[in-house]
């Protein structure tokens, strides 16, 4: 059984577009970045902490079975990208079978600087003020964890934006629609017209990035 540890319906929507039956157990754990944290293990390692807690919770799993019995947790590497899995102890047995739990996070990096959910009006707009005209990084961790190991990894896509004024900045944030996204915009939305290039995954900027996804859940689809 796949269970997504996120409340993101866009990535709820991704996963169905590309033809996954699943459930949907939002995962509630903090998310701000630990001090000098690089982007990369900031995404990955809040992907593993989302799923890991979901499915201690659906499995009755203590927190002690998860890391290996010391009770600390071992962040991914640094620079670590690609499908490539993350050592981790086995397991206990669950009680549901064949449960695999997905955690994905994504921020907006400019000049590795992270930029994550927009506080408020004012805050959307410094954002938006900062990717104007510049070319800025889309990075999304992805974790897979089952009975057996806990996979993670991640994609960085490029984007490009074009120059805003301060109108076409004010006019989009009263649209509301960044609040709730990192770096304050959403590519499949209003966005979309400010972006003339990207470079790598579109559904990674969406949230979700589907063939990396799938290269985690292959080996549990067959």
């Amino acid at each position: 059984m796949l269970v997504l540890a996120s409340a993101s319906p866009r990535r709820r929507d991704l996963l169905v577009q590309a033809g996954y039956r699943f459930e949907v157990h939002p995962a509630h754990i903090p998310e701000d970045p630990l001090p000098g944290e690089d982007p990369i293990v900031y995404v990955t390692r809040l992907a593993r902490e989302k799923a890991e807690a979901v499915y201690r919770e659906l499995s009755g799993i203590s927190h002690r079975s998860l890391d290996g019995g010391d009770g600390k947790e071992d962040g991914p590497s640094s620079g670590a990208a690609g499908p490539a899995g993350v050592g981790r102890p086995p397991l206990q047995p669950v009680r549901r079978p064949a449960l695999q739990v997905l955690g994905a996070d994504t921020t907006v990096t400019l000049d590795n600087a992270i930029l994550g959910k927009p506080e408020d009006a004012a805050d959307a707009a410094r954002m938006l003020r900062l990717l104007s005209g510049r070319t800025h990084r889309v990075i999304t961790g992805v974790a897979l964890v089952t009975a057996t190991s806990a996979e993670v990894a991640a994609e960085v896509t490029a984007v490009r934006f074009l120059t805003l004024s301060d109108e076409e900045i004010a006019e989009y944030v009263a649209t509301g629609e960044p609040m709730d996204k990192a770096g304050a915009y959403g590519i499949q939305g209003r966005a979309a017209r400010w972006i003339p290039r990207i470079e790598g995954c579109y559904f990674n900027v969406m949230g979700l990035p589907l063939a990396l996804v799938s290269s985690l859940l292959e080996p549990w689809s067959s």
